[in-house]
């Protein structure tokens, strides 16, 4: 069975882990990668529904535990339905946020037992990515570049500070115990600037090193 490569983009808020997720898809596409690009919450059919539950959309506040468990529902589908069929095709497949968000924002942030968490993760899917990416910045700058955007808060965004960097604090202790699986990126740099750094860590462990490694 062919296996393909797993990546998933990590971050807290504000730190431009999603505009870097699409460079990279523009540099599999130029080297003719066959690859897909998802998220969670909100990369299967099922949950794109539950996204609109899980952020922003409702005029009632979640229960932490309801939060927790909505999440792992849309990974549970997630995975089953679009991460492991790829996978077996053979596919990079291209994640914006997965377990280690549920770690970092629903451990450090809300507060949930670690040990729990990582068995609920296990549950809803064992499948662990081959890298990740954390694009690390300061809290304070994370949030007045989410705010710049001019969308409108979600519900994460709309918490307080020792909040994010509690997330923070996670992120960077999971990297530091995950050094096999993690590369950290500088985020509190320029676009182009971080797109160069993070194509300097990563591109050695991708499949466009096969074709020459050349550089973007």
């Amino acid at each position: 069975m062919t296996k393909g490569l797993f990546i998933t983009f990590e971050g807290t808020e504000g730190s431009g882990k999603t505009t870097q997720l699409r460079l990279l898809a523009a540099l599999l596409n130029k080297y003719g990668i066959p690859h897909i690009v998802t998220r969670e919450p909100g990369g299967s059919r099922l949950s794109t529904q539950l996204r609109r539950w899980i952020l922003n959309k409702l005029d009632y506040k979640l229960m932490p535990q309801t939060e927790l468990l909505l999440f792992l529902a849309d990974r549970a589908q997630h995975v089953g339905e679009v991460v492991e069929p790829a996978l077996k095709q053979g596919k990079v497949v291209v994640c914006d946020r997965y377990s280690d968000s549920t770690l970092a924002y629903q451990g450090g942030g809300r507060g949930f037992d670690m040990k729990l968490l990582k068995i609920l993760n296990q549950a809803a899917s064992g499948l662990k990515p081959d890298l990740t990416l954390l694009f690390d910045l300061p809290v304070e700058a994370g949030l007045r570049r989410a705010l710049g955007r001019g969308q409108g808060k979600d519900r994460m965004e709309r918490e307080g500070l020792q909040f994010h960097k509690a997330v923070r604090r996670v992120y960077l202790e999971i990297a530091r115990k995950e050094k096999g699986r993690f590369i950290v990126v500088n985020a509190n740099q320029s676009r182009e600037a971080i797109y160069h750094e993070m194509i300097e860590k990563l591109i050695d462990r991708l499949p466009v090193a096969k074709k020459g490694k050349k550089r973007a």
